[in-house]
């Protein structure tokens, strides 16, 4: 009886899997150009490439950190197989600040996929030469000092928050513009709208090769092999460390079965050349987590950036 089970359960997935395979939604819950806009479509285009799906759609619905299109995700992909959603820690801070009806547990973790690091820059032409400088001038005069960057409760807005902490700066103080993509940010960071900019490197790359933007500062626990010039924030004497990761989801309500075929999918497509040419374009770090560890990882996250947000005054406790 047991193998007849475990026939019958392979043929389910395999059937279940080659239904999924045929075509694919993603909901992307921001506007075209971002990071999660960049990593839905790579992986969309990884898929396709793969053999793992043969077209997939991708959704732009942007808006309160991702909330918007969580909020449509959770109502209209319930026991939907065919259907992802691209999410990460941007998203777990957002749900937080706005105070969100839904959250990541009503949806179904699928993988982590990849980390990304932040950095401090510049304006070319500033006269701020270095993070210690930069700091500096927080410390004499908060609000003198304004940063550019994402989503107001995302890992841009965490970093300055916890900067200015780690300083001994009232965060209550720091003066902080959000901003709807990464394109806006450069714009504002470029002309001199902002003392400061923080983002993905990858997103102000050819802007700091260029010489237009001055780089300070990474946010990792070490030099990364890409941009070993780039020092860290730690060793500049900032003991702050921070990654912005992201990852795709499932609907509400999945089957077991429904859930590994995605998997599968999801991790067939991060094995491609396609995919690894993305991680190494974009200077992405490959942190591949699915199954129940990739659940208790979220979790974790939820509690964490939650915590994080209230104790620098930037949620409610």
């Amino acid at each position: 009886m047991k193998s007849i089970a475990g026939i019958f359960l392979a043929l389910l997935l395999a059937a279940l899997h080659a239904f999924a395979a045929d075509n694919l939604r993603i909901l992307v819950p921001a506007n075209p150009g971002g990071g999660w806009d960049q990593t839905g479509r790579a992986l969309a285009q990884a898929m396709q490439s793969s053999g793992a799906v043969k077209s997939v759609q991708i959704d732009n619905r942007g808006g309160a950190g991702g909330t918007i299109g969580l909020a449509q995700f959770v109502n209209s992909a319930k026991g939907d197989g065919n259907q992802l959603m691209v999410g990460g820690l941007v998203m777990v801070g957002a749900i937080e600040l706005n105070k969100s009806p839904v959250n990541l547990s009503q949806v179904t973790p699928i993988a982590r996929l990849t980390a990304e690091y932040d950095v401090i820059v510049v304006p070319g032409a500033s006269k701020i030469q270095s993070l210690k400088e930069l700091v500096a001038q927080l410390k004499a005069n908060p609000g003198s000092v304004s940063w550019g960057g994402g989503s107001a409760g995302g890992v841009d807005h965490i970093l300055v928050a916890l900067i200015a902490k780690d300083a001994g700066v009232d965060v209550a103080k720091v003066n902080y513009i959000p901003y709807a993509g990464g394109g806006e940010a450069n714009a504002a960071i470029l002309g001199g709208h902002v003392t400061a900019g923080v983002g993905g490197y990858a997103e102000m790359a050819a802007q700091i090769k260029s010489g237009r933007m001055r780089v300070l500062a990474i946010s990792s626990d070490k030099r990364l092999p890409d941009v070993p010039a780039v020092p860290t924030l730690k060793e500049q004497g900032v003991n702050v460390e921070i990654f912005n990761w992201r990852g795709v989801f499932g609907g509400p309500g999945l089957s077991e079965a429904q859930r590994q075929a995605l998997t599968k999918t999801v991790a067939d497509a991060v094995k491609s050349p396609s995919w690894q040419e993305t991680l190494k374009r974009n200077d992405w770090s490959n942190v591949f987590l699915s199954g129940n560890e990739f659940k208790g990882y979220v979790d974790s996250e939820q509690k964490r950036i939650g915590a994080v947000l209230k104790e620098i005054g930037l949620a409610k406790k």
